[in-house]
């Protein structure tokens, strides 16, 4: 059985890997005309790096990321609201981590075309359709080729044509305002160089933390990091390009927040570059699979990145593909994997519209007035463990212990 992927991101990578571990033929078709490590930092969640120790990549995970010993929130004063550990000292079977797209992604390359064959990934075939019938899928590309194969799984991202085709009246992206600017800066480590932070409120956030396992070797910190603000006329969700670079009006927003361990508005000014995107999904679809074709990753689910778990959302996927294929191969085993996956991703896409985890920074916010305030006589330890506790249970990364 041949299957084709559409999209060679982190999502239809670690599909082929699954899918060639079972023993499946897989070939993947990306769109770009060469790929490259472009992006900055994401997150692998615990039950997600538990797919890629199981494809042994353990070890090359340790190299080039950072395994990430906890989340903490804070106010804009600089409060600790809480700490919320992602380690295996946690009691989580497999760590977290934090690393930047670009080498995850290659890492991910690297070795399907180490496992599958150089020809694994083609690159420059952009999907314009597909056809099937009761043999078989033929994909047709832009430049007017095509290929043929048992199944096709849409991992071609946000804008994917094998979304659009199989719902064409589909509606637009879905932005409710905010504004996300991004960069990343090599300099002096912050806290113990494996913390990831979380400070502001809805309106005005910072997410902050280390990505680079080989600039933590050389006692450096690739910093990460990512400035959110709320807008109340926002621009289009439609003129949204990752790559586009930005000016530095938005370093005003943070003057006023003040970390014990790093200062921002510094880490800002000396961020090389930085981009601005806009916060956007779409809403969750009735179905991803029709016959031999299916859907996956931001194709599939495309969420805001609260909780910081599309890339883990999009691992898991695979691996429940190729699980539910070895089970039942054909469009069965593509139904089956629906019915596991569309669930629970659509229950993640829903949570993260009501800020996921992040809910503890507005329940601070609306308590919190000034840098004298004390956290512990304003929010108890239970009332913030159950927002924590909820969110681990939506997303599937529970404790083996507690």
């Amino acid at each position: 059985m041949k299957i084709v992927i559409a999209g060679a991101g982190i999502g239809g990578l670690a599909a082929a890997l699954c899918l060639h571990e079972k023993g499946f033929e897989v070939q993947l078709f990306e769109a770009v005309d060469a790929l490259q490590p472009l992006g900055v930092g994401i997150n692998v969640m615990p039950h997600a790096s538990g797919v890629l120790f199981g494809l042994e990549l353990g070890n090359a995970l340790d190299d080039i990321a950072i395994r990430t010993r906890a989340i903490e929130y804070r106010t804009r004063f600089g409060h600790l609201i809480q700490s919320d550990p992602r380690c295996v000292e946690a009691g989580f079977e497999y760590p977290q981590y934090s690393v930047h797209r670009g080498e995850l992604q290659f890492l991910l390359l690297d070795t399907v075309r180490d496992r599958l064959g150089h020809n694994a990934v083609i690159t420059g075939k952009a999907v314009s359709g597909f056809e099937q019938d009761n043999r078989g899928v033929r994909v047709s590309f832009h430049d007017g080729s095509f290929c043929e194969g048992d199944l096709l799984v849409g991992a071609d991202g946000f804008r994917s044509r094998v979304r659009q085709q199989l719902h064409p009246d589909e509606g637009p992206a879905r932005y409710e305002g905010t504004m996300m600017w991004r960069g990343a800066n090599l300099q002096a480590p912050f806290a113990d160089g494996r913390t990831m932070f979380i400070a502001g409120d809805h309106d005005v956030k910072f997410v902050c933390y280390p990505i680079s396992g080989r600039a933590a070797h050389d006692g450096k910190a690739l910093i990460n990091w990512v400035a959110e603000v709320r807008h109340d006329n926002p621009r289009a969700a439609e003129e949204a390009d990752w790559t586009r670079e930005a000016d530095r009006d938005f370093i005003s927003e943070y003057l006023g927040f003040h970390m014990p361990d790093l200062d921002i508005t510094t880490l800002l000014t000396n961020t090389q570059k930085i981009t601005q995107y806009p916060m956007i999904d779409r809403d969750p679809l009735p179905w991803w699979t029709l016959g031999r074709v299916t859907l996956l990753g931001d194709a599939a689910h495309p969420m805001y990145p609260m909780g910081a778990n599309g890339a883990s959302q999009a691992i898991l996927d695979g691996r429940a593909l190729a699980d539910a294929l070895a089970a039942q191969p054909g469009p069965a085993g593509l139904a089956a994997y629906e019915a596991i996956r569309r669930p629970i991703t659509t229950n993640v896409v829903i949570n993260n519209r009501k800020s996921g985890p992040e809910r503890v920074l507005d329940i601070a916010a609306s308590r919190v007035k000034g840098p004298d305030d004390r956290i512990e006589d304003l929010i108890s330890a239970a009332e913030l463990e159950e927002v924590a506790a909820s969110y681990r249970q939506v997303a599937g990364f529970l404790k083996k212990a507690v």
